[in-house]
């Protein structure tokens, strides 16, 4: 169960801490406690050479569960590792993915879960594939938060200036962690809703084109009429129209990655086996 009960908290409080979180394109996607929950949900999805192969590779850093890995990737970041949390789209592209265009040298999240997924895959040393598994577990949860793949011109969100409530923040901000600590009910409610609609399907894990798939949705969701407040304010009104795809970026973000997971720890458990 992942603790956000203790912040239950009105939204007036809740952008404060958002305004902390709203510091140009390295915002945390979803905040610790968005990222801890999917990599939750994503390990009640595992088959069990999945898990199997999970558990071995995190033996190398003993106490360590998927969840609290989920963070590390914000934790380590880095000037050259940070554009790997987001891809920036122009506004009149359709939210189309074009690697030339919106991934430069691969300097982005989509390329980043490409990389990090192949590595994973393979039969590199349990460290170096220890480390890509952080990467994967934290950057498929990045790229389906709408503004980790939102439009370049407002910093994916980040210079969209907000005032509710008598605080002030950014649209990026309220998307990272505002909506998910302000949302009513118990975090085993939220947790619990998402689990119950996970269905395991093959959804394009192993697809090179996976990952611009994904990126290209959560773009369209940030095209969505309503998604940028009229006038800069939020209200609750707000937070209650939105609790809907909020939800379902969540629970696909959780589903997918136990997906991921499923397919490329299942694969090298596959070969470990036959050494």
């Amino acid at each position: 169960m992942i603790a956000l009960l203790r912040f239950r908290q009105p939204i007036a409080v809740l952008f404060v801490a958002a305004a902390l979180f709203g510091q140009a394109k390295s915002a945390q996607a979803w905040g610790a406690d968005g990222h801890r929950l999917i990599a939750s949900v994503a390990e009640q999805g595992l088959n069990p050479a999945a898990r199997a192969e999970l558990t071995r590779l995190l033996a190398l850093e003993p106490g360590s569960t998927l969840a609290s890995i989920s963070t590390w990737a914000d934790e380590h970041r880095s000037p050259q590792t940070a554009p790997w949390h987001y891809v920036n789209f122009p506004r009149d592209a359709a939210c189309v993915y074009e690697p030339q265009r919106d991934c430069e040298g691969g300097a982005c999240v989509v390329a980043a879960i490409q990389r990090q997924t192949a590595l994973l895959r393979n039969s590199a040393d349990d460290p170096s594939r220890l480390k890509a598994l952080k990467y994967v577990v934290h950057l498929v949860a990045d790229v389906h938060q709408p503004l980790h793949a939102g439009f370049g011109d407002d910093r994916g969100g980040n210079s969209y200036q907000l005032h509710g409530f008598g605080r002030g923040s950014n649209l990026h901000a309220l998307w990272d962690s505002g909506l998910i600590l302000n949302r009513p009910g118990a975090a085993a409610a939220l947790e619990a809703q998402i689990s119950e609609a996970i269905t395991l399907k093959v959804d394009l894990p192993s697809s090179p084109n996976a990952a611009a798939h994904w990126a290209s949705e959560s773009c369209r969701i940030a095209s969505m009429p309503g998604f940028y407040p009229a006038g800069h304010k939020v209200d609750q009104s707000y937070a209650d129209a939105h609790d809907q795809p909020l939800r379902a970026q969540l629970r696909v973000a959780a589903q997918r990655l136990a997906e991921v997971l499923n397919d490329s720890l299942g694969k090298q458990a596959e070969v470990q086996a036959a050494l």
